[in-house]
């Protein structure tokens, strides 16, 4: 997978997912580090990126409608410290199908994933 981590996530989930052999970059590494949200987007979509966050500005899976884009995936811990965070990105990304979620909104907690796939009317 392509992806873009935002900011609001630990570095070393880069790592993890880098030694899985996925093509990650951060927001550090880009100097996009405290960029506006628009600005994120517009960059992760230039580059044909999935963008990994936590940010509830990105939650709204009508306006960020699947197929319209090139993947979020929102990870959502109800406890989400650095550790738990770094664990749970590298157990979904070892475990499921990833490279099927381009396009798609994901939703990762502490138990489940919610995958939202394009719609057939927009393949």
């Amino acid at each position: 997978m392509k992806a873009k981590l935002d900011e609001n996530l630990p570095l070393q989930i880069a790592f993890r997912l880098r030694e899985l052999g996925h093509d990650v970059h951060t927001t550090q590494q880009e100097n996009l580090s405290g960029c506006n949200d628009s600005e994120l987007w517009a960059n992760a979509q230039r580059d044909g990126r999935t963008l990994i966050t936590q940010d509830l500005d990105f939650s709204d899976s009508r306006r960020f409608t699947p197929g319209t884009h090139h993947g979020i995936v929102l990870i959502r811990l109800h406890s989400p410290s650095r550790l738990r965070l770094v664990e749970r990105m590298q157990d979904a990304f070892q475990t499921e199908p990833v490279d099927e979620w381009a396009g798609c909104f994901v939703v990762v907690t502490d138990h489940k994933i919610r995958v939202r796939r394009p719609s057939k009317l927009q393949s």
